[in-house]
């Protein structure tokens, strides 16, 4: 997540009015403008199997859980074509 911070000088406004700039430039083939991003997730299950709901209540779950280790999705899209590439690897590495 990412926010404005609260002591945003005019130098950065004026750094990041340049950068969304980057977002209005059409599509050029020879310039795409490519989007990248990347997380670590913890993958877990259920100990337990959750209770069924009731009609009108909300499902219950244990609080306890099993870990599976963790995954690492990286993103890359170009927004402007339409192209998305997701890989998952099970370790971080440079």
């Amino acid at each position: 997540m990412w926010c404005i911070p609260s002591e945003a000088d005019c130098a950065f406004v004026a750094a990041m009015e340049d950068v969304l700039e980057v977002y209005k430039r059409p599509q050029d083939p020879k310039r795409p403008m490519v989007c990248m991003d990347e997380t670590s997730k913890q993958l877990i299950g259920e100990i337990r199997m959750p209770w069924p709901a009731r009609p009108g209540d909300v499902a219950r779950f244990d609080c306890e859980y099993v870990r599976h280790g963790t995954a690492n999705p990286f993103v890359a899209s170009e927004p402007l074509a339409c192209v998305r590439q997701v890989a998952v690897t099970e370790n971080r590495t440079r």
